[in-house]
């Protein structure tokens, strides 16, 4: 049975490499175009295209799935069945219609919550203490197929979107891996979703970085966590963005060793303390520990070494 993969970041990797170990005839790999990175722009391949390669796979980059060309690309790879995870581009019905076994698609929530295309970060943010893979079939709309089966998998409080994808990534796979055999057989069973339940996961954009001081302290803790490894949250400081990495669980710290209590009708924003805990912001019900920061035009940096720099100061306010 020829199978055509379709994945673009790191998250799609494992259950390509479990399709290739157990055995599987991947006729060949759909994965976005390379994109240049870093300072110097150098023009990078997906990981998922690294991967394929490393198989001895054929690979297929087409800008516009939908395009007419692209989709008889695919058409001569006469594929019987086409497993995606986190693509990148809404599959056309040419493409859904085209294999006898249908499309599935890993997803990285429990469907119907978190459709879209940041479900892991999104449920970070938000501060679900529960997520998940699901298995289901494409359909036209966006993740809206139904489902074949679906695996929970706990958010942690130490948990960030980096942790979290690796975790599911792996649980996607296993979860793939456990199916195969009875989506070669066409004897799945699946479950519509409950639309009354569903979610939209939508991408992250520059706004969903900016810190909000008049916030909980939990809030902008789940908010830092839900942006790691990726972009960080930011604040403002002396009119220049001050990006922040990690911060203490505000559930855990000490309450000896806030200054809150003292700090009076300080603004939301306002710095209370530097020393070696960190640096002690006053949010919207307390404060938040930052641990892990970056100046502008610097490097990442706990936030202790930062203090002892002595350019922020008690009083000052982040906006």
């Amino acid at each position: 049975m020829n199978i055509v993969f379709m994945g673009t970041p790191e998250f799609a990797v494992p259950s390509l490499d479990m399709l290739m170990a157990e055995g599987y005839h991947v006729v060949g790999v759909v994965t976005q175009p390379d994109k240049p990175q870093g300072r110097k722009k150098v023009l990078t391949p997906t990981p998922v295209k690294a991967a394929a390669e490393s198989h001895g796979l054929p690979v297929f980059q087409p800008v516009k799935l939908r395009d007419p060309e692209a989709v008889a690309r695919l058409a001569e790879w006469k594929p019987d069945l086409i497993v995606t995870a986190a693509f990148g581009q809404i599959l056309p019905k040419a493409v859904l219609d085209m294999p006898v076994r249908g499309c599935v698609n890993v997803h990285g929530s429990l469907l119907p919550k978190y459709r879209g295309g940041a479900p892991i970060q999104r449920s970070i943010i938000n501060g679900e203490s529960v997520t998940g893979v699901t298995l289901m079939y494409m359909a036209e709309g966006l993740d809206t197929g139904d489902m074949i089966s679906r695996v929970e998998v706990p958010i942690t409080d130490e948990d960030t979107s980096g942790t979290m994808f690796a975790k599911l990534s792996e649980a996607g796979s296993k979860l793939l891996q456990a199916e195969m055999p009875r989506l070669i057989a066409g004897e799945t069973t699946a479950v519509p979703q409950n639309d009354e339940e569903a979610s939209y996961a939508r991408n992250l954009t520059r706004e969903d970085e900016k810190m909000d001081w008049n916030r909980t302290s939990r809030e902008l803790f789940n908010q830092i966590r839900g942006l790691v490894p990726f972009s960080g949250a930011f604040t403002m400081w002396d009119e220049q963005v001050f990006k922040v990495w990690a911060a203490c669980n505000p559930d855990q710290v000490a309450n000896e060793a806030s200054s809150v209590s003292s700090a009076g009708q300080a603004e939301p924003g306002t710095v209370l303390q530097l020393n070696k805990s960190g640096i002690e912001i006053k949010t919207g019900n307390g404060s938040l520990w930052l641990t892990e920061v970056q100046p502008a035009g610097k490097k990442v940096m706990q936030a202790a070494d930062f203090a002892r720099g002595g350019t922020l100061k008690p009083g000052m306010v982040l906006r």
